[in-house]
């Protein structure tokens, strides 16, 4: 029976609406509401927000509706993405304000883009079936090849969205390819009726596990998972500081939305063969990506393998395939949002008009000449080392306590060497910044540095998001448990 349930894409809706809306501003006098488009956008966010939570006990109600012939889901799992997706969204929106005003490029297609980037991620989030994943994704890197060359007048910024382009192609190629060996195999691409034709049938074909290795590939490239990582360094140096940040914390986190959906509820009899697959490819994404960040001077480039690195403990979490390491994953990626772009608010201040400054030597003297700027740094930067009392930390104890729960000891000891392998390059940071002498940082070439409010707002919102994460995680836990994946 066909079902039908506008409410379930309430949230949805408004994105789309309030995108439409910043077009039409647009077509009747860009340059006079050029001011405004950042703020309808945010307030489009904040009111999809309110819609996603929109019954109070909803996370603690433990309802799961489908609608659409069972092609969307509305759970809790789909919930907690929405929101990190939409504070995703929202941080960026901010940070990009000074950033667009800055470089004279404040059109109101960058924030259209933004949200159908968002609007895209939601989708994969409450996509209960295989094509309505691709239509999420495709509608999520189409808008994201464009930003990514934003500032068309930076070669390398043009080079960035060729590459993405390029590569995100292959990638699309090889989702579908996977999809239609599972359709072949099984006779339908709902997620649920998967599991139950494998669960009834025992189907354990060449093709079903052809298809699954393919899909392995297809989300690996979006999360930049090792050996499908190439493209990350380059495209997050060539794109605006804003859209790395957007791109480093809402994409990843969409890629892993539907990845653990389909691969948990979907192929829960194939976990062995999936598992050793999912182990190797933690340990060299977190190895390769921590390891090459080491002799990084560009900082985007040094956050880019970072955020390969962060990819690989996620990972971890995920091979765990209980309810702990799910949890751990929420935990996690929610935790990383508000550092990872915290991080990155920062360097759009420090970044200047056409990026001029994104060297990690350009930060000597921070601490001295903007004390703000540079604690904050510094709290962005310990929470990505795992240092406590910092959600980065927390987020971590999470993730290697569900893996070592599970048994795999060996993956959690790989998983802490890398963590302490990172706090070398995390700390050249604030080495920079703290740790020269007063006469060095005044001949330093550090700039006067400007703060919008709306920058302002972004940097505290994640500093406490940081914070509360490290400090009061059981609050943070009980939602993400309540969140948890349930096998229906």
């Amino acid at each position: 029976m066909t079902t039908i349930n506008l409410s379930a894409v309430y949230p949805e809706i408004v994105i789309t609406c309030f995108a439409l809306m910043i077009l039409l501003l647009q077509s009747f006098d860009s340059r006079r509401f050029k001011e405004y488009y950042g703020y309808v956008s945010l307030a489009g966010v904040i009111a999809a927000m309110l819609l996603v939570f929109i019954e109070p006990s909803s996370f603690f109600a433990h309802h799961v509706e489908y609608s659409f012939n069972e092609m969307w889901v509305v759970d809790n799992y789909a919930r907690f993405f929405k929101l990190i997706f939409l504070l995703g969204t929202g941080l960026t929106i901010l940070i990009s304000m000074k950033y667009l005003e800055d470089e004279d490029m404040q059109y109101g297609e960058y924030f259209v883009l933004i949200l159908f980037a968002t609007l895209g991620m939601m989708i994969m989030a409450s996509a209960a079936e295989l094509i309505t994943v691709f239509l999420g994704l495709e509608l999520m890197s189409l808008s994201l090849y464009v930003l990514a060359g934003y500032t068309r007048a930076r070669m390398i910024s043009n080079e960035s969205a060729l590459k993405y382009f390029i590569l995100g192609s292959f990638a699309t190629g090889f989702l579908l390819y996977g999809i239609a060996l599972i359709y072949g195999s099984t006779g339908t691409t709902s997620i649920r009726a998967i599991a139950e034709s494998m669960g009834s049938y025992g189907l354990h074909t060449p093709g079903l596990v052809m298809g699954m290795a393919l899909l392995v590939v297809a989300f690996g490239f979006k999360a930049a998972l090792v050996p499908f990582h190439m493209w990350t360094p380059d495209v997050y140096e060539g794109a605006p500081v804003p859209i790395t940040a957007f791109m480093s914390a809402g994409p990843k986190a969409a890629a892993f939305a539907a990845f653990v959906r389909i691969f948990m509820a979907g192929f829960p009899s194939l976990q062995v063969e999936w598992s050793g697959l999912i182990w190797i490819m933690a340990v060299l994404t977190m190895s390769i990506g921590n390891i090459i960040a080491l002799v990084q001077d560009n900082i985007k480039r040094m956050l880019a393998y970072s955020s390969i690195a962060h990819a690989g403990y996620v990972l971890v979490a995920f091979l765990s395939a209980d309810e702990l390491g799910i949890s751990a994953i929420l935990y996690y990626l929610l935790t990383y949002t508000f550092m990872n772009i915290g991080a990155f608010a920062i360097i759009t201040a420090l970044s200047g008009r056409g990026e001029e400054r994104v060297n990690i030597q350009d930060y000597r003297g921070l601490g001295y000449k903007h004390p703000f700027a540079a604690i904050a740094m510094s709290l962005f930067l310990f929470s990505l080392a795992g240092i406590p009392p910092t959600g980065g930390f927390m987020g971590k104890f999470y993730i290697f306590s569900a893996a070592v729960g599970q048994g795999y000891i060996g993956l959690a000891v790989i998983g802490v060497i890398n963590s302490v392998v990172s706090v070398y390059y995390y700390l050249r940071v604030t080495v920079a910044m703290y740790m020269q002498d007063a006469s060095a940082a005044a001949e330093s070439k550090m700039p006067g540095l400007f703060f919008s409010p709306a920058l302002v707002v972004a940097v505290f919102i994640s500093a406490y998001g940081v914070l509360s994460l490290g400090l009061f995680p059981s609050a943070y836990i009980a939602i993400v448990k309540e969140s948890f994946l349930m096998l229906h």
